[in-house]
């Protein structure tokens, strides 16, 4: 045991945090793995089950069986807690446990939920925390009673509270699994699902701090600089998203033309901000004309926002690469943006981030085009909603062969937990001693 201890104490924040997701993932793919998880008796084979856990714990929603008609009760009451462990996150619910049998949390524990958080201080996590689970919870909760009423005239009232509250819980945790095996298409033109869900899963997709501050603050002006960005950036890309969403496929008879225009305008709109992480769809994704799907792959690279219980990229981190051009073209020497001014770290991390995430879906992209038969666009479509941990899919997913499915494994994993371990291992360098080179200019452009 001290053996043991000694190890785990040696791990770095980012290493603990990644390795704390495997076990997660680990346990929820044996219980998957259980005859009583299945309807068929059966249990879920070690790498359906291995997808199926990665992309709950993932927040994702990708799926190689229908969740609803493959799994039993138990079966999905293990994804249901995996979707909820991701959602908060994996240091938020272990030290949740902690604080209700009473033990401390350690300065090394603190440093890793600040990493898991994304949180910018040391003070305050604690409370932090129970901010977080009170607010996941509670809003979970709204959501339930509010989905129960509809859904209560649809089943009975046993299984439309265990629909209300799973489908709840997906939402504001943004992993897109449902069970009703077609998403949310039996919805399409219903106004109260569609505002009740997306809400749940913008609300969710935010992030926790942004909520905070729009709590305590009241006016735009007083809020932070990271809530400022977040909140533009999330407006214009729903705007932007309903917009060419309804444009594109308003003509096109296997998604939005046969609806009315009020459907037409529904639909888009649930399309348009579902690819920020969320994995729920109204109209069947597959059918989509190719550039609408090139422009949900671009709001699924952005993903949600730092701190969130979604992925991606993060909205701020295309905002600072933005202020960064901005900021260059008009001859700024400083990236300046809502009158303040960023850091060179913020800068390099955003863009290391970026950079790393093109290079790993440029990887996985060109393996799955040699083990797939799939077209090229479905599968950087499908890339892509595995690494921003969306959960969105052209129909590919099934199909995928086991070594497919492998990769896309790694790729949801990564997409959890990736960027931000990455980003943080950038800057945990040691300063102490370091030499500084001579500058040398190169040619750009």
């Amino acid at each position: 045991m001290r053996i043991i201890s000694f190890k785990l104490d040696s791990l770095s924040p980012a290493q603990f945090l990644a390795l704390g997701y495997i076990i997660v993932i680990t346990v929820g793919a044996l219980l998957l793995m259980l005859p009583a998880a299945t309807v068929d008796g059966q249990g879920l084979g070690l790498i359906n089950s291995l997808f199926t856990a990665t992309s709950a714990t993932a927040v994702t929603g990708l799926i190689v069986v229908n969740t609803g008609a493959y799994f039993t009760l138990f079966g999905q009451a293990v994804i249901l807690l995996l979707i909820q462990i991701g959602g908060l996150g994996f240091m938020t619910t272990s030290t949740l446990l902690a604080l209700i049998l009473g033990k401390r949390i350690n300065l090394k524990k603190r440093i890793i939920i600040q990493e898991d958080l994304n949180y910018f201080n040391l003070s305050g996590l604690i409370r932090l925390v129970q901010y977080v689970t009170l607010l996941t919870l509670g809003v979970e909760l709204i959501g339930a009673i509010l989905l129960f009423a509809p859904l209560s005239v649809e089943y009975s009232a046993g299984k439309a509270a265990f629909f209300s509250i799973f489908h709840a819980v997906s939402a504001f945790c943004n992993a897109g699994f449902d069970l009703f095996g077609n998403s949310l298409a039996n919805f399409t033109n219903d106004v109260y699902i569609n505002l009740v869900i997306t809400a749940l899963f913008i609300i969710g997709g935010i992030g926790f701090a942004v909520i905070a501050d729009v709590y305590r603050k009241q006016r735009f002006i007083d809020y932070s600089l990271n809530t400022k960005l977040v909140l533009v950036i999330t407006l214009i890309l729903i705007i932007l998203g309903t917009c060419f969403v309804f444009l594109l496929e308003f003509s096109n008879p296997a998604t939005l033309q046969g609806l009315s225009f009020k459907g037409k305008l529904l639909a888009a709109y649930f399309q348009g901000v579902t690819p920020r992480t969320a994995g729920f769809n109204t109209i069947p994704t597959g059918q989509m004309r190719n550039a609408t799907l090139f422009f949900i792959i671009i709001l699924m690279f952005i993903g949600a926002s730092p701190g969130s219980t979604g992925g991606g990229l993060k909205t701020t981190t295309i905002g600072a690469l933005l202020a960064v051009v901005y900021n260059l073209v008009k001859g700024n020497e400083d990236i300046e943006l809502f009158e303040r001014r960023l850091s060179q770290s913020i800068i390099y991390k955003a863009l290391a981030v970026t950079i790393i995430s093109l290079i790993w879906i440029g990887l996985v992209v060109t393996v799955l085009t040699i083990t797939e038969e799939a077209n090229f666009l479905s599968i950087l479509f499908e890339t892509v909603s595995a690494y921003g941990t969306v959960g969105l899919s052209t129909g590919i997913t099934g199909g995928l062969s086991e070594a497919g499915r492998i990769i896309i494994i790694l790729t949801m994993f990564l997409g959890r937990v990736g960027p931000l371990t990455l980003a943080v291992a950038i800057g945990e360098r040691d300063k102490e001693g370091q030499m500084r080179y001579p500058e040398e200019k190169i040619l750009i452009g």
